[in-house]
């Protein structure tokens, strides 16, 4: 019997911070060996929309390039897009974040990231939610992005 190559492990990337928030790009390194990522991500800032969604504009989704895609709505709509449409398989995992800031207490309420890690798990993928708590511009903020990468390859 012919011994099969296992299948690429598919990451799906999300954010509340818009697709070129630094957090992201960082994540997205971070998490690369890991398998095929993907990212599908707001336009621009969507912090604070909770798990809305879409419903009275079209969505559009626009290629910023090889498995980036920006999409003109909010991080549910964005995982909604990518889990029923973009991808052809479900994510093993979903990875909403880097946060810019920490979603503590009732933050969590209003947060786009935790929101769309939500909504990854609804649909059948494992979701989880990376953010520091440090200020934007220091050098260890995006530390969470590395420490990610060791306790998913473990």
């Amino acid at each position: 019997m012919a011994k099969t190559e296992p299948e690429e492990t598919l990451i799906l990337l999300t954010n509340d911070d818009g697709v070129r928030a630094e957090g992201l790009k960082r994540l997205r390194r971070a998490v690369s060996s890991l398998g095929r990522v993907v990212v599908v991500a707001p336009e621009r800032q969507q912090s604070g929309a909770s798990h809305a969604l879409t419903l009275s504009n079209p969505l559009r989704i626009n290629p910023v390039e090889k498995d980036v895609f920006a999409v003109d709505g909010t991080p549910t709509d964005c995982v909604l897009l990518a889990m029923r449409g973009l991808l052809t398989e479900r994510p093993s995992l979903l990875v909403a974040g880097m946060n810019h800031g920490p979603n503590l207490g009732d933050d969590v309420t209003y947060s786009g990231t935790v929101a769309a890690a939500f909504e990854g798990t609804l649909l059948g993928s494992a979701g989880l939610t990376p953010a520091s708590s440090l200020r934007p511009r220091s050098p260890e903020v995006f530390s969470s992005a590395a420490c990610l990468k060791g306790l998913c390859s473990t």
